[in-house]
């Protein structure tokens, strides 16, 4: 099946060429991601071959000013959230954020992302949330607070255990099947309780969460990463003279870029939409 963007920057200047669909899950999409198109991209694509079709809606947070996107380029692109929040959708998706190690009280949009997931409770059957947004919604949900890492959690992990009850992990195991994710982080959240924990790593925790009786799934990392996004991201780091280990399982001995993850995250994602039925 295929994917539909109903609007964004790949949309708008004619990047992303839309088909006619049947029936399609209507998705909407929080991008807090300061690379907007590529975001926009790497998700596309990654839902792109589901088994339904999907079409996108992209929203921002209009209480946050964007560096590096103008407003005017943001308004023409995207929906404010108040905007998109006047129709149901079928779910939410909330994307990772470079705001982990502020304070939640220092992130301008915190108030109306608060509003944002008290809405999702109302008017979208699953939501999705990534990285940081998992963590926020963990804080907001069960009052976790996310704690700073000692070294920064970087690179492609796999899951060492894995509740093969949970519909979120279906057909993966830790032996020939395995749930493989992209991470970049500097903070982490303890488990709550009444959170299932779905899929974990021995060395850096849960992977996948799921809350069922508020319709929530919460992933520690970014599945929707394409295969160089982590070296960008180490390239960048060593650019502002950062101190900072290669991502591990990312390199082989070469230095080329192993991409172990894309099956992983194609089956993340259909498992997490399979839950809408």
């Amino acid at each position: 099946m295929t994917v539909n963007a109903v609007n964004g920057f790949l949309k708008t200047q004619q990047k992303w060429h839309n088909t006619n669909l049947n029936n399609p899950i209507n998705v909407l999409l929080l991008n807090l991601m300061p690379t907007k198109q590529t975001t926009e991209r790497q998700f596309l694509n990654a839902f792109n071959g589901m088994n339904q079709d999907i079409e996108f809606t992209f929203a921002y947070p209009e209480s946050h000013t964007f560096k590096g996107t103008s407003r005017a380029a943001m308004t023409e692109a995207y929906l404010k959230f108040s905007d998109a929040a006047k129709k149901d959708y079928d779910a939410l998706i909330i994307t990772g954020a470079p705001v982990e190690t502020l304070a939640v009280n220092q992130v301008d949009y915190w108030q109306e992302f608060k509003h944002i997931i008290e809405w999702s409770h109302h008017h979208v059957k699953q939501t999705l949330l990534e990285c940081w947004a998992a963590q926020a919604g963990l804080s907001i949900e069960f009052n976790i607070e996310k704690k700073k890492l000692a070294k920064k959690t970087f690179g492609i992990y796999s899951a060492t255990q894995i509740d093969s009850q949970s519909p979120l992990t279906n057909g993966f195991n830790s032996h020939d099947h395995l749930l493989r994710m992209p991470q970049s982080r500097h903070t982490n959240s303890e488990q709550p309780s009444g959170v299932n924990v779905c899929a974990s790593n021995n060395e850096i925790g849960a992977m996948i969460l799921h809350a069922p009786q508020i319709n929530q799934t919460y992933l520690t990392g970014h599945p929707e990463y394409e295969a160089n996004t982590l070296k960008l991201e180490y390239e960048r780091d060593l650019n502002k003279k950062q101190r900072i280990l290669p991502p591990k399982n990312y390199f082989d001995p070469d230095h080329r870029i192993r991409y172990t993850w894309k099956n992983s995250s194609q089956l993340i994602y259909q498992n997490w939409l399979n839950l809408l039925h």
